[in-house]
């Protein structure tokens, strides 16, 4: 069978993660028993579980012409991915983010994007879209998501939207341009003005030209809309002790279990099986599992 492969469009960030006890109010300190560094971002780290369980990735993304990118670039590269699609921008600087994770697996994070970085996404290598199965963008750089996406609907191929929590105008230009319009219940709630999940994604669903809308749920699963009906799929109880990246790893194991040709209901369980794992794993995307991790976890669920 041939190997999917993805291209992942968004910000490339080197994250500091810290597991406390629990997150003080401000004015405050925490003292964190684990640390770990990891250079991630929302399309980035969906790539990484793309790769990860089993698919090729390729990521487009801007780092700073700095010692931090050249170090993002060769982590990303030792993952996995094809990174000739990292640009280094002169005069930039790298992205770089601080998160806290306490005992319930719950963040809190704090991220710096140089608004140096060139905003230009005229160099995406976008001849290369040819033969992929997905383009996953996310919200972070907006001109790359949008050049990308209007590429990538022009040559047929399948562009998926991380439709997370951002500026209501952002969601407003962005998801037009999905054929895959896959939100958190949070953006889902600021791209539509409700909460309620159902009503989100029929309104969604509405203005057409989408081949999917859904919308994960954290805890409580994926609930997406099929021949007009509200479908759900439910996540794995685990104990969670960290969320950060869940979201990202659900998108890059979606994208994969569509991209080999399964039916959208046992792509949901697949990929809320992969993001309910990765809550288990301190250390945001690095918690990714191995696909026989994913397997061996449903046929025990």
């Amino acid at each position: 069978m041939t190997i999917p492969r993805l291209v992942a469009v968004g910000a490339a960030c080197l994250t500091t993660i810290y597991r406390v006890a629990a997150i003080p109010p401000a004015p405050g300190k925490a003292l964190a028993h684990a640390a770990v560094r990891v250079t991630d971002g929302m399309a980035i780290s969906a790539a990484c579980a793309f790769a990860r369980l089993g698919g090729r990735a390729a990521v487009w993304a801007r780092l700073g012409a700095d010692a931090q990118g050249d170090a993002m670039r060769a982590e990303l590269a030792q993952a996995g991915l094809d990174v000739a699609g990292l640009r280094a921008c002169p005069g930039g600087k790298s992205s770089h983010a601080a998160v806290a994770v306490d005992a319930r697996g719950e963040r809190q994070v704090t991220v710096f994007h140089d608004p140096a970085l060139d905003p230009d996404p005229a160099w995406l290598p976008l001849e290369n879209l040819a033969g992929v199965a997905f383009l996953h963008c996310d919200v972070r750089w907006v001109p790359g998501a949008i050049r990308a996406m209007t590429a990538a609907r022009a040559a047929g191929v399948r562009a998926m939207l991380d439709a997370e929590t951002t500026e209501p105008a952002i969601l407003a230009e962005l998801v037009p341009l999905a054929t895959h319009a896959v939100f958190s219940d949070a953006g889902l709630a600021v791209h539509t003005g409700t909460t309620d999940v159902a009503e989100g994604l029929r309104g969604v669903a509405g203005r057409g030209g989408h081949t999917h809308v859904g919308a994960s749920c954290g805890a409580k699963g994926y609930v997406w809309l099929e021949n007009g009906e509200i479908a759900h799929v439910p996540a794995p109880a685990v104990a969670a002790i960290d969320t950060l990246a869940a979201g990202d790893v659900f998108h890059g194991a979606l994208a994969l279990a569509l991209a080999e040709g399964r039916p959208m209901d046992a792509a949901a369980k697949f990929a809320c099986a992969a993001a309910s794992l990765k809550c288990t794993v301190f250390g945001g995307r690095l918690g990714c599992p191995t696909r026989a991790e994913v397997d061996a976890f449903m046929r025990g669920a």
